[in-house]
């Protein structure tokens, strides 16, 4: 089932790609770093890259092969990859899908000055430091690449400082993978929750995601407004949940 929703976000994306390519807000040649979800690599977000580039962002990949979690090769290459982007070009926007996001919040919250805004697609960030019966089996999955010394994983990350810049979580309830609640960005002047319809394998190639994207990315620097929908578009968007943590209490 997960499949067949993510195949048909896929086909909607592919017959709606050239139109959004020319009505959605163009850059001004930024660089966006779009990193990959779980298990997966560049492969997944070219649709994504190629659609952004067609808009006038310089969207990459990360060109660190799958994503299997945070090994040293991958902890390192980021690194490296981001010194390499901000040394270049100036403050980069991260994309981050699923786990993608996750490293995408702690590369912010690590080099805040490198970083101009994060999004994340279907990341469960507030996972962080919940019992394994309240995560989703591909979240354990993550954990078992885990260490101590990683992105602080003994320290629930809504417990922790908001990351120091601008952040858009996009999230949908039938997300199938992951719980959409453990999605939320608590409610700060700089963050934000967009709500969409789609499965969590479809939203890199959701086309109600990619507007979000796509006007963020926009936006001109020092001059972050939360997301409003085109009116032309409203019924795209459900709405924006805010963050309860009651939910996330022992």
């Amino acid at each position: 089932m997960l499949e067949v929703r993510a195949l048909a976000e896929l086909g909607t994306f592919v017959a709606v790609a050239p139109v959004l390519s020319r009505v959605l807000p163009r850059g001004v040649g930024r660089t966006v770093l779009v990193l990959p979800g779980f298990l997966g690599d560049d492969t997944s977000t070219k649709l994504l890259r190629v659609l952004l580039r067609s808009l006038g962002h310089d969207a990459v990949g990360w060109g660190l092969g799958r994503n299997i979690g945070p090994t040293d090769e991958i902890l390192d290459g980021l690194v490296h990859l981001l010194d390499d982007l901000d040394e270049k070009n100036g403050p980069i926007d991260l994309v981050g899908w699923s786990l993608g996001g996750l490293f995408a919040r702690e590369v912010a919250r690590a080099s805040p000055a490198a970083i101009r805004q994060v999004i994340t697609l279907g990341s469960p960030f507030q996972s962080v430091g919940e019992q394994d019966s309240k995560v989703s089996a591909a979240f354990r999955s993550f954990r078992a690449f885990h260490s101590d010394r990683v992105m602080k994983s003994r320290i629930p990350s809504w417990a922790r400082e908001p990351i120091p810049v601008p952040a858009t979580s996009i999230y949908t309830r039938g997300d199938g993978i992951v719980r959409w609640d453990h999605c939320l960005n608590r409610d700060f002047p700089h963050t934000e929750n967009v709500e969409v319809r789609g499965s969590h394998c479809g939203l890199g190639h959701n086309p109600a995601a990619i507007v979000v994207v796509a006007d963020r990315l926009a936006q001109p620097d020092s001059q972050w407004q939360p997301f409003k929908p085109p009116a032309a578009l409203r019924s795209l968007f459900p709405g924006a949940e805010v963050y309860d943590s009651s939910r996330h209490a022992a």
